[in-house]
């Protein structure tokens, strides 16, 4: 029997996070669906099981230190390596002028958004280094500078700079670290961001995980 690749998906009980989950799925790859939302990630585990793929569901707040580092030791116990990480989970901070954000709405989009991805690279590593030809992709979005966006883009901004040094470091001893930047898609996120917009002029949220997959060494 065939081992099946093991991938982790964050922010997979809904929109982007959700798509990729189930784009990957099949009968050789077990996803690990990391999200808050239960509901949404139960749904998900039915659409990879019609697809003929096995799944473990993650009911986490990614900001859960302990709980992530119980995963990833759940993960080696079971499978030993991480062939696959995709790094959907964001945090849409209510836009503001700079002056005027809050305390909690930048302590939170600096712990989801940017915390959270250094705690997630420092902890998945070692697993990807264990898989024949681990990666980490991480899902971007460039707000930085735009107005209202100043707790947002900050924390996307940190990101950014944070996984352009992971990947730097490890180009000679891997994993394969990459980023994937969507098309604007009528996810909740961005409803948060733009209520108004017209939606049907938006990108598929489907076709734009199918254009990430196409990246990926597979």
């Amino acid at each position: 029997m065939t081992t099946p690749r093991i991938a982790l998906v964050t922010g997979a009980s809904r929109g982007f996070g959700f798509a990729l989950a189930e784009a990957l799925a099949g009968p050789d790859t077990h996803i690990l669906a990391l999200a808050r939302t239960t509901g949404g990630l139960e749904e998900l585990a039915d659409k990879i099981e019609a697809k003929g793929g096995a799944s473990t569901l993650i009911p986490l707040d990614i900001t859960d230190e302990a709980g992530l580092r119980s995963m990833c030791r759940a993960i080696h116990d079971r499978w030993g390596h991480l062939d696959l990480l995709i790094h959907a989970a964001a945090h849409a901070t209510p836009m503001s002028p700079a002056d005027m954000t809050a305390t909690k709405d930048w302590d939170k989009a600096m712990a989801v958004n940017a915390t959270a991805t250094q705690r997630l690279i420092a902890l998945t590593r070692p697993l990807l280094l264990a898989a024949k030809a681990g990666q980490a992709v991480f899902v971007t979005d460039a707000r930085a500078g735009e107005k209202f966006f100043g707790a947002y883009g900050a924390a996307k901004a940190a990101q950014s700079a944070l996984i352009d040094s992971y990947r730097a470091e490890t180009l000679q001893t891997g994993p394969k670290v990459s980023t994937f930047q969507p098309a604007p898609m009528p996810t909740a996120l961005r409803a948060r961001f733009f209520p108004g917009e017209d939606r049907a002029a938006l990108a598929s949220i489907e076709a734009e995980a199918a254009r990430l997959i196409k990246t990926l060494t597979l």
